[in-house]
């Protein structure tokens, strides 16, 4: 199993973890509610997680625009 990142905002992917003995406690999903899992978590056809973060590029902008947050994606 592979722990997939992208950004929920613009789509790029973030990066991936390959390791398939890691425990998903150690990055920090148990932190998660439940409502925050399924909006964030998900796992594909082949048994991957998918996981929906922010990059560095969205969350500066974010940073500089707050009333952007109310959009899901950024860039379309």
């Amino acid at each position: 199993m592979a722990i997939h990142y992208h950004c929920r905002h613009c789509g790029v992917k973030i990066g991936t973890i390959e390791n398939t003995a890691i425990n998903t406690d150690s990055l920090g999903f148990h932190l998660l509610n439940h409502s925050e899992r399924q909006e964030m978590i998900s796992y594909d056809q082949s048994g991957d997680l998918q996981v929906k973060a922010i990059c560095e590029d969205c969350h500066e902008l974010l940073e500089r625009n707050p009333d952007y947050h109310e959009h899901d994606f950024l860039i379309q």
